[in-house]
């Protein structure tokens, strides 16, 4: 199994601040709860890395938001 194996798995992500001042990625699929938090730096670095990946997915067309 890798990233481009195709699942049958329905899934909800959530994404917001903590009280901690953390940001939660917080993942729900079924009885299956994953609560991840990151440093605001963290979670900046991961948004980089979903916005290269998007870019590479959609043949660099487009820039991220900035």
């Amino acid at each position: 199994m890798g990233i481009d194996t195709e699942r049958d798995i329905e899934a909800n992500l959530q994404i917001g601040p903590t009280d901690k001042g953390m940001v939660r990625l917080f993942v729900e699929a079924g009885d299956i709860e994953i609560p991840m938090d990151f440093t605001p730096e963290e979670a900046r670095e991961i948004a980089d890395e979903i916005l290269a990946a998007a870019a590479q997915a959609g043949g660099g067309k487009g820039k991220g938001r900035r």
